[in-house]
């Protein structure tokens, strides 16, 4: 059996290590109507939501056209 070599999970600190770099996070104040703030919180989950309704929407539509034809036939 191979004994395996165990990998380094510890980053390099020495004197040729790569320097990290802060990271920078830029906010930007934004005056918005009430509803398009509403939107800007929680579009993540009410578009997938708007999604779902509009396609069950249009399916329901297709199925009650198909009946109402065949019954009218």
């Amino acid at each position: 059996m191979v004994k395996h070599k165990k990998k380094r999970n510890k980053s390099y600190s020495g004197k040729d290590a790569a320097i990290t770099r802060p990271s920078v996070t830029r906010i930007n104040a934004v005056h918005r109507n009430p509803a398009h703030q509403w939107w800007h919180d929680h579009k993540r989950i009410a578009r997938p939501a708007l999604i779902a309704a509009a396609i069950v929407t249009v399916v329901a539509v297709c199925i009650y056209e198909i009946v109402r034809l065949s019954i009218g036939a």
